[in-house]
């Protein structure tokens, strides 16, 4: 069995999913308006130049120390809420004409993001995937958020959860896809036969040269329930992959 591992932010999307969902965090109390004003600031920067681990874990801690408190049920309930109008506006129609591809071939599609659950799981039954790997929070017995993680979907945790995933459900990582923008992410790309730099970072474009991996670039939203309306980008998707895998054959022969 195949499958094909998407990142979600600036992949799938065209922003970071929690930047995305702060306006609605902010109207129920739950964040200031000066930490909203940070959050969008560490978008723009992570647009313009990426972001490294250690970047990322900085941003982790100061998430983690934001969330503490927050009741994990709430915030599920605010997300099943809003996720039409917050993030279907914001998905790349070249990451669904994909997507749809990969299903009409039988892969396996998964989500696999350095964000929370409560936002990764929803979207992943948005779009009618298999599942999801993302970040887990915990919670205690109150049902709040402690401030700590379980697990961080970043960088080599990201490969190593879908070996794990591999082997129980006999997905052959060899003939698999993933796609990503970010240089944290080459772990994860590296741990399957077929690997894309989508919307790539400086670094990981540097990578992906190197390595030899497609470039592709995303940059037409659309809502998820529009996908039917077009069926070019589809058969371009088509040709993409199957040129990349003959490359890759090649390459591998060299």
């Amino acid at each position: 069995m195949r499958a094909a591992f998407f990142d979600l932010d600036k992949t799938v999307i065209a922003k970071s999913s929690l930047v995305a969902f702060g306006p609605e965090f902010h109207a129920r109390g739950l964040l200031h308006r000066r930490t909203l004003v940070w959050a969008v600031l560490s978008q723009m920067m992570f647009n313009r130049f990426g972001a490294d681990d250690e970047k990322l874990q900085k941003i982790r801690e100061s998430v983690l120390q934001i969330t503490k408190g927050w009741d994990h049920l709430e915030i599920k309930k605010l997300v099943a809420e809003t996720i039409n109008d917050v993030i279907e506006p914001l998905i790349y129609e070249e990451a669904l004409e994909l997507i749809d591809h990969h299903m009409a071939q039988g892969d396996e599609v998964w989500l696999v993001s350095m964000s929370p659950a409560e936002i990764v799981e929803p979207f992943a039954e948005l779009l009618g995937i298999t599942g999801s790997i993302s970040s887990r929070a915990k919670i205690d017995e109150q049902g709040k958020f402690t401030g700590e993680m379980e697990f961080f979907a970043l960088g080599e945790n990201k490969a190593i959860a879908i070996r794990e995933l591999a082997q129980q459900r006999d997905i052959d990582l060899n003939e698999s896809f993933a796609y990503s923008d970010s240089e944290t992410d080459i772990p994860m790309l590296e741990s399957v036969g077929h690997a894309y730099a989508v919307n790539a970072d400086r670094h990981l474009a540097k990578a992906a040269h190197e390595s030899q991996w497609p470039l592709l670039n995303f940059t037409h939203p659309v809502r998820a329930h529009d996908r039917a309306k077009s069926h070019t980008p589809f058969l371009l998707s088509a040709i993409v992959i199957g040129a990349a895998a003959v490359l890759g054959r090649t390459y591998q022969r060299r």
